[in-house]
């Protein structure tokens, strides 16, 4: 049971992974900023940080107090139930490993298609693509 908490909690962490995030620490100091790099211990890596003095920050776990996501995860399970009205039967969510699986040969992430060709990847894109224009509420 502890084994599958802490993959829980491992694969609800990575979807901070390339996301804007604003970091406390013990010592009352906020930062804002794309997290690159996320360790077991807390200690983690920003890009992009929202200071002029600032280009890339790391922070020892032991200091991190609170970590917030300020941007909307991407919503694979959306996804999935747009491509299952084309693809009935045919369409798996992985979320272990990020993904969508269409057909069993076509990949699909939040970055686009990652494996698979011919007009089933065409027709997987075209409906990734008009998903990812229409605004997120």
């Amino acid at each position: 049971m502890a084994a599958l908490i802490s993959r829980r909690f491992a694969e609800e962490s990575s979807q901070f992974l390339g996301k804007k995030v604003s970091i406390e620490t013990s010592y009352n100091k906020n930062y804002s900023g794309v997290l690159v790099g996320l360790s077991e211990k807390f200690d983690l890596i920003l890009n992009n940080i929202d200071s002029q003095q600032i280009q890339k920050l790391m922070v020892n776990g032991l200091f991190v107090k609170e970590i917030k996501l300020l941007e909307k995860p991407f919503d694979l399970k959306a996804l999935a139930d747009r491509l299952s009205r084309v693809f009935p039967g045919l369409v798996k969510i992985r979320e272990d490993i990020g993904a969508i699986i269409v057909m069993d040969k076509i990949k699909v992430t939040e970055t686009g298609i990652e494996e698979g060709s011919g007009l089933a990847a065409s027709r997987v894109k075209a409906i990734y693509d008009e998903f990812n224009k229409e605004p997120k509420s």
